[in-house]
């Protein structure tokens, strides 16, 4: 009776067209799986046994990927009840919480998962420079991992404004203002980011559209070539092998060309060291994953663990007649924020960022050695290991001031200080 209904089920015409192979109980069929699958012939079918590890990457790169996921799908949702208008928005976010069963849950993990988000894609690109993940031939893939990183921050910005409220109103105003320190272009810039001189209806409008479709779009562009650009290069780094496995390689490749790849003609190159030692590999199905699906499941969790326990914060309606002391920007700006009180604001709005930014792009072009390669924390990069820490220490303090220890005219306040009350 099993056999017959499962006979019946998986085995009938219909199954058959959309599905060509059967369960694969075997290793033929799981790499048919994975190379027939569209979601899934993105892996390779097999995969190095220490690239599973999870100290190895500690999974940031796919949870940040999920909470993309997570974020994607939390924001179709909310589309069904928003309506950027300044009349409407603030109106909606009420509804979600008090009106929408389950509003105010997918709207907690719309915003939980976006703030988590920034975290893992920054953290991500630490993991990738402590190992220097990113020498070649995966320069290309840190170039497009440090533009993710800054699209991350830029749909989380959009996304900023939408509810409307106070401080959403002022926190974008801050940033807005921030622009407008560029030199020569800055208020013409601001102008075209906000549709006018003030935050309004241009600007919810534009920030809407940017945090719906344009952003969106271009980073799930970046994000196919990012996981296409791994596949192609050989998969996670790994640590530069014994002198003896690589004499034997090159002699049992020799003569042989490396298979090569391309992209429009835009990006192509050498694909190394990929299958010419099946036998220490094991098969991305089921190993592979496996892991994959219960990282998935454990990030789910958390977000809607973090969001049945605490709700997104939303103050009163936005007014332009009312202003916060102190008015910050959101937290992954706030230490630019910092930054500008010092002085000049060309040095700490324009200058800074930008030299960091440029930094970050040519960290692999610059770095040209092999040695350490896959390696946490290798002694022979502890210089370099050295001022990228004290640089990332230096930018968590200032949003932590920033963000916790600056008070009514961004005067210095403890955390247990009480502010002056007029």
């Amino acid at each position: 009776m099993k056999e017959n209904w499962k006979e019946a089920l998986f085995r009938n015409r219909v199954w058959k067209s959309i599905f060509r192979h059967g369960y694969p109980d075997n290793e033929r069929l799981r790499s048919e799986g994975i190379t027939s699958n569209l979601f899934l012939h993105v892996h390779p079918v097999k995969v190095y046994p220490e690239s599973l590890k999870f100290s190895k990457t500690l999974g940031l790169g796919l949870i940040s990927f999920y909470l993309f996921i997570i974020l994607s799908v939390t924001g179709v949702l909310l589309m069904f009840y928003y309506i950027p208008h300044v009349e409407r928005a603030y109106e909606d976010m009420k509804d979600l919480q008090f009106v929408v069963s389950f509003g105010v849950i997918v709207r907690n993990m719309h915003r939980w998962a976006a703030h988590a988000m920034i975290i893992a894609v920054f953290l991500h690109m630490c993991r990738v420079y402590y190992t220097a993940s990113y020498r070649e031939p995966r320069e290309f893939n840190w170039v497009l991992g440090v533009l993710l990183l800054l699209f991350t921050l830029f749909l989380s910005l959009t996304g900023y404004l939408l509810p409307w409220d106070q401080l959403a109103y002022w926190a974008i105003t801050i940033v807005s203002n921030l622009i407008g320190v560029v030199p020569i272009i800055g208020q013409k810039l601001r102008y075209m980011v906000l549709g006018g001189t003030v935050v309004g209806q241009n600007a919810l409008i534009r920030f809407y559209v940017m945090h719906v479709i344009v952003l969106p779009f271009l980073a799930v562009l970046l994000i196919m070539v990012h996981f296409w650009r791994i596949r192609k290069d050989g998969g996670l780094a790994r640590p530069v092998e014994t002198v003896d496995e690589t004499v034997e390689r090159e002699e049992e490749s020799e003569g042989k060309d490396l298979k090569s790849y391309g992209l429009m003609n835009l990006v192509e190159g050498k694909t190394p060291s990929v299958g010419q030692d099946p036998d220490r590999m094991v098969s991305s199905w089921p190993h592979l994953l496996t892991r994959e699906l219960s990282l998935f499941l454990l990030v789910m969790l958390l977000v809607m663990g973090m969001s049945i326990l605490f709700d997104a914060p939303l103050e009163e309606m936005a007014n332009s007649a009312v202003t916060p002391n102190p008015a910050k920007a959101p937290w992954y700006f706030v230490g630019l924020q910092e930054l500008l009180s010092w002085g000049n604001p060309f040095w700490g709005g324009i200058f800074v960022p930008t030299v960091a930014v440029l930094a970050l792009l040519l960290v692999p072009y610059v770095d040209r050695g092999q040695v350490g390669t896959g390696e946490w924390f290798h002694p022979a990069r502890r210089r370099a290991v050295i001022v990228f820490t004290v640089i990332v220490v230096a930018a968590i303090v200032l949003i932590l001031v920033g963000e916790f220890l600056r008070g009514p005219n961004w005067r210095l306040y403890w955390p247990w200080a009480k502010w002056p009350v007029h």
